[in-house]
């Protein structure tokens, strides 16, 4: 965005930007935490805000590497899972017998060395190394998870893309891309109701258990909104659009 517009989102020199920090459910794919900061605000701070949940896991990329804050998720209970920065300083403690041909290269016990950084997380770290035989990457994952194999743990990395799939379902459908004001309450009255929207949508689909997709539903619910018409009627065949998730700008003269 216009930096002299948008004041209060400092970015870089002539730019500004919104950044929305997102927890995603993945049992629902519903958001469960939003934060909306400027351009400048890191990634890892959030992890200050959050409140974590015993027992669950936390599936984030490599930009919310911190050894101090993954310690205080570990102390309350939760499992994370994340990838490692390249160069990490770690040496080995045990390594786990491995079946290659499922792609894991290894899984192992590291123990973070150097001074500060393992007074950061004093404890024993789980490395996995997973090669995709798909894109023929080799990746490299944390958790503090000891229980689950290690082909669960490269899964539920791969679950974490639903979170990308999300923000790019919210850019395509629920347009706000233009924001109808500069200021800081407008520009975030407007992305609160976006995903406000959003979310009734997905708890709808849950409720009344449709077959189709989020974006049919919008679709329905556009040309339906101001009508006096149950849920349940004005969904009725919604399953025919199942599939149909992005439509050309080309129309249909005649309908074959």
């Amino acid at each position: 965005m216009c930096l002299s517009l948008f004041p209060w989102a400092p970015f870089r020199t002539a730019k500004a930007a919104v950044k929305l920090h997102t927890l995603l459910d993945l049992r629902g794919n519903i958001p469960a935490f939003i934060h909306i900061s400027d351009g400048k605000t890191h990634e890892v701070n959030v992890l200050d805000m959050l409140p974590f949940e015993a027992g669950a896991f936390y599936v984030m990329d490599r930009g919310y590497l911190d050894f101090s804050r993954l310690f205080a998720l570990h102390q309350a209970g939760a499992f994370f899972v994340t990838r490692a920065k390249r160069g990490m300083n770690a040496h080995r403690v045990y390594s786990m017998p491995t079946d290659r041909s499922t792609g894991i290269i290894c899984d192992q016990r590291i123990v973070l060395n150097g001074f500060y950084i393992a007074q950061d997380y004093p404890e024993q770290l789980r490395r996995i190394r997973f090669k995709d035989p798909e894109s023929g990457k080799t990746l490299v994952f944390l958790t503090n998870n000891t229980a689950l194999p290690a082909l669960t743990i490269t899964a539920l990395y791969k679950s974490r893309w639903q979170v990308e799939l999300f923000f790019k379902w919210i850019k395509q459908h629920l347009r706000i891309k233009r924001f109808i004001g500069n200021s800081e309450n407008a520009v975030k009255t407007q992305i609160w109701c976006a995903i406000s929207t959003y979310v009734l949508i997905a708890i709808v689909k849950k409720e009344l258990q449709l077959d189709a997709s989020l974006y049919s539903l919008l679709q329905i619910l556009s040309v339906s909104v101001f009508e006096k018409t149950q849920l349940s009627q004005a969904f009725a065949g919604s399953g025919q659009f199942q599939g149909q998730t992005d439509f050309s700008n080309q129309l249909n003269l005649f309908d074959f």
